[in-house]
């Protein structure tokens, strides 16, 4: 029960994100955005690829950024960006009005 509450905060945030913040979607622009500093927050969903996981993870110990471990899906995490699409990595470059980089990280 508690990690359906703390996924449903996530998806309440990831929205608020979406709506007043900056992020990328995206396994090539999630890299990106670790290799040019702008990334202040990882997000990866429970089914990523391990070699893409383990390259993220890499870069994100390197620029010294946190990682969520997102607890559904790559469909979950788009829907709950507010996608039609699949998504398995997403970057946060700027946080908007929500409190996803203190709560979380």
């Amino acid at each position: 029960m508690a990690n359906k509450q703390t996924s449903e905060g996530l998806n309440t945030k990831l929205s608020l994100v979406f709506r007043s913040g900056k992020a990328c979607l995206g396994f090539k622009s999630t890299l990106k955005a670790l290799r040019s500093g702008t990334a202040k927050l990882i997000i990866l969903s429970n089914n990523c690829p391990m070699i893409r996981r383990a390259q993220i993870e890499y870069y994100a110990h390197i620029a010294k950024v946190s990682i969520i471990f997102y607890n559904g899906n790559n469909i979950a995490l788009g829907t709950a960006c507010g996608r039609l699409h699949r998504c398995s990595t997403l970057a946060i470059l700027e946080q908007g009005d929500s409190d996803i980089l203190q709560t979380e990280a």
